[in-house]
């Protein structure tokens, strides 16, 4: 059964993916806040098929913790799911992503139309200062910033490796950083065919202090997340068996 969902899923996706990027090409011309819209029901829609076709629910813990308003969320990234669930609960999520996802066609168009924040991994500092900008002007348009701080999925337990743009960024964008911990991973795990279900639960802890130094920051904000992700994955475990 597992099996035969999966490979209904699987297909959906791809079908809801194809119709929706292909589709919103003709908004393209029009202002940025008709491609936030489409990109939300590109998501969304995701996320209802994961939970209709796959019975991967979710529930959301420290909503008190989100503030309204610009604001920077660094989050564990375990799974595909991670990079649609957002749309939901933020009115404009901008993404941090590489730059070679901006070349894709359609789905890079509408990427860029939303203002993405793209990284040439390649280029070193120099990619660095121009996030840094990007996130300034992202801040001050009133947006949200969703940033991986270990720049790509890890599976559950897998040791973590925190990368230092996210401490650059904290400490040249006036915005309050949330970190966000999940158990993603366990239900729909990096590249996997088979997707398992359950309900991801996804946290958002208190606000990171500010005036850290750069080095101490990363490594607060690591101990937060993982201690409070491995808490999660412990939880969802649990129900896997019930799932």
């Amino acid at each position: 059964m597992q099996a035969i969902r999966s490979t209904v899923f699987n297909i959906s996706y791809f079908l809801w993916t194809v119709v929706i990027s292909v589709g919103l090409t003709v908004i393209l011309p029009m202002p940025r806040a008709w491609m936030v819209e489409g990109k939300r029901l590109w998501t969304t829609g995701i996320v209802f098929l994961a939970r209709w076709v796959m019975g991967i629910r979710y529930e959301v813990r420290g909503r008190e913790n989100l503030p309204k308003g610009p604001v920077i969320l660094a989050v564990k990234h375990q799974s595909a799911w991670d990079t649609f669930f957002f749309d939901s609960v933020l009115p404009d999520a901008v993404y941090v992503l590489k730059q070679e996802l901006l070349r894709i066609p359609f789905v890079g168009w509408h990427m860029r139309k939303t203002e993405m924040i793209g990284v040439d991994r390649s280029a070193g500092i120099k990619s660095m200062h121009v996030m840094v900008q990007r996130a300034r002007e992202t801040i001050a348009a009133g947006r949200q910033i969703v940033i991986f701080p270990e720049g790509t999925r890890t599976a559950p337990g897998a040791p973590p490796r925190y990368m230092p743009g996210l401490a650059m960024l904290a400490a040249s964008v006036d915005a309050p950083v949330i970190p966000v911990s999940l158990n993603s991973g366990l239900f729909w795990s990096r590249n996997a065919y088979l997707k398992r279900p359950g309900k991801i639960i996804v946290e958002f802890l208190p606000a990171m202090p500010q005036g850290l130094d750069r080095r101490v920051f990363l490594n607060e904000l690591q101990s937060r997340i993982e201690m409070a992700t491995r808490k999660l994955e412990a939880e969802g475990r649990k129900s896997l068996g019930d799932a």
